[in-house]
């Protein structure tokens, strides 16, 4: 049998309805519970359920990590399942439980580093798709969602109440637009960096934005004023809330009044002896994406673990472990709404709370709007470094327009997300572009705001990609234009910001003149300093750039080397390279 091998006959849980066709192990997933289908009635037949003196003797022990606030509703369950004697092969299961955030665990395991659990379930999938995305990490095979809850925005009754609650409904960026508009509502959120909360309200507040005119800037706006209000954990954002319903407290400016959170965590607060004051709960009517607590076995599980970890997800799907997940807030599934659960959650009618959630965002969705946040909450110096070469003007399959044009496009795109805080700018390489230099300097990278003469920085820098056009007979000189511009990265370090530096090409160097990659990589090494970090993120474009070359040369740095195939996924890449440098930071 495999890692994760089952018994024939098997009951399991239900696995989750919802497509997952960017998740690796799906394919590992879905045999397990097409084999688990035989049923427990099955199970007991073949003697897998059998009772004996070896049940108390010699326990099969597990231990599951489990996010903060499903760990309660588990290791009673893990408790119950042990006074109810409930085996597998025999041996009676005793469940470990241990409350452990999410992004901890899932950035352990993206690292190739091991926990000492064998099961984990996460308040999301999106920390799971985070590890199987990376090749190197530890194996995380989800068997099925165990539990749901949607997310929502939860308020205080009194402005609630102003809002028109429950009779009123609102889109997300309705609600947010409501929260930035002057000082008498504040809304606070967990950091989208460490909680999925947070992650996939930000993800549906993108979207929505991206439907509307200057889409782009209308949601940096409101990322950035969500960050002002951000707490590290989902547990810390609830301990905002005012403390009572006395003014002193409703008018304290650090307190606020509107909170990014799910229903089971508006349930709890409003569930607890002191919570001071109720919340109701909106339900935007463009969707709320939910919470989805995937059991998930980590690592290379033995053929005994791997059985009872199935064994212990099927009695989680048991008539009274449901009724146990539903009395600590949870919905058992996607397609019911308890309405006991809805009502101590602050949800009341016409509340769209029992519409079915979007769909799910996809994984590049999650990344922009990851990215978009990370460019937002901190401010960036970065210098952006495009090839002029004569390939660029060679045409993009299917858009009739260059790879310059494209490049451009995207470039005019990504510098639409960022603020006025951040530091931009450009240069521009071929060979022999100024005297025996194969690099020219176009926009020196200055404050996004500041302003000289009839514009400000960032009508320079639009007016300069507009300009960008290939150098007729221009070779590619990325060797001695990518040392030179590094040197001015970190030469002109700005503490306090994230700094970077973005080199684009179509090809490889061409400039017989030049350093060596050997010498290039070398001399990369040296200029880094992790006190002082600018990782070069290098993005080779087209089907004649070299991906490893350009990892090569960024990992000299810190950096990443991407390898897209149309310009037209230089945004997104930026962005995926931001988050990526940022939490190596981080690390």
């Amino acid at each position: 049998m495999g890692r994760h091998s089952l018994p024939d006959q098997y009951g399991a849980g239900r696995s989750d309805p919802r497509p997952r066709a960017r998740r690796r192990p799906v394919a590992v997933a879905t045999a397990l519970v097409l084999t688990v289908a035989g049923g427990t009635a099955a199970a007991a037949r073949s003697g897998l359920l059998s009772f004996g003196p070896s049940c108390r003797d010699d326990p099969l022990r597990l231990t599951l990590a489990a996010s903060p606030d499903i760990a309660p509703a588990l290791t009673t369950a893990a408790q119950q399942a042990r006074s109810d004697e409930i085996t597998s092969d025999g041996r009676c299961l005793a469940v470990t439980v241990t409350a452990r955030d999410s992004y901890k665990v899932a950035d352990t395991l993206a690292a190739g580093r091991r926990t000492d659990a064998q099961l984990w379930v996460p308040d999301s999938d999106v920390w799971v798709d985070r590890i199987t995305a990376n090749n190197s990490a530890v194996e995380a095979t989800p068997a099925g969602t165990i539990a749901s809850t949607p997310i929502g925005v939860a308020m205080v009754p009194r402005a609630a109440k102003s809002l028109g609650w429950p009779r009123k409904t609102y889109s997300w960026t309705e609600l947010a637009g409501a929260a930035m508009q002057g000082d008498s509502l504040k809304l606070g959120a967990a950091d989208p960096a460490r909680s999925a909360t947070g992650l996939l309200a930000l993800t549906q507040l993108s979207a929505a934005a991206a439907g509307t005119k200057d889409g782009d800037t209308q949601a940096a706006a409101m990322m950035k004023a969500l960050s002002q209000r951000t707490s590290d954990t989902d547990g810390q954002v609830v301990d905002t809330l005012p403390r009572d319903s006395s003014g002193t407290e409703l008018g304290n400016p650090k307190r606020n009044q509107a909170l990014v959170l799910s229903e089971q965590a508006a349930y709890a607060h409003n569930s607890s002896a002191d919570s001071g004051t109720g919340l109701d709960m909106f339900y935007p009517k463009d969707g709320s994406p939910r919470l989805d607590y995937p059991f998930t076995m980590v690592g290379e599980l033995t053929t005994d673990q791997s059985r009872a970890a199935l064994r212990f997800m099927n009695y989680l799907r048991q008539p009274a472990q449901l009724r146990l997940l539903h009395q600590h807030g949870f919905r058992a599934s996607e397609d019911e709404t308890p309405t006991a659960v809805v009502a101590k959650a602050g949800g009341s009618s016409p509340q769209p709370y029992a519409d079915d959630p979007p769909k799910p965002a996809p994984a590049v969705a999650l990344q922009e709007a990851l990215g978009m946040w990370t460019i937002t909450v901190q401010s960036a110096r970065i210098t952006t470094v495009v090839d002029a070469s004569s390939s660029m003007s060679e045409q993009v399959p299917g858009t009739g327009q260059s790879r310059m044009d494209v490049t451009k496009g995207s470039l005019l795109q990504a510098l639409a997300t960022f603020t006025p805080e951040d530091e931009i700018g450009l240069w521009e390489f071929s060979t022999k572009l100024d005297g025996d230099k194969d690099y020219r300097v176009l926009v020196p990278t200055e404050r996004l705001g500041d302003r000289t003469g009839g514009g400000t920085q960032r009508d320079r820098l639009s007016t300069a990609f507009g300009r960008l056009k290939p150098v007729p007979d221009g070779a590619t000189g990325l060797y001695d234009t990518t040392l030179a511009a590094y040197r001015a990265a970190t030469s002109s370090y700005a503490r306090g910001k994230f700094n970077a530096l973005v080199v684009l090409t179509d090809g490889v160097n061409q400039d017989p003149g030049s350093i060596s990659r050997a010498d290039l990589v070398s001399r990369l090494q040296k200029l880094t300093d992790p006190e002082r970090p600018v990782p070069l993120i290098m993005i080779a474009v087209g089907p004649d750039a070299d991906r490893a070359e350009a990892q090569e040369i960024a990992k000299a740095t810190g950096g990443t080397g991407e390898l897209v195939s149309s310009p037209s996924q230089i945004q997104s890449v930026i962005l995926k390279a931001i988050v990526t440098a940022g939490s190596q930071g981080d690390n």
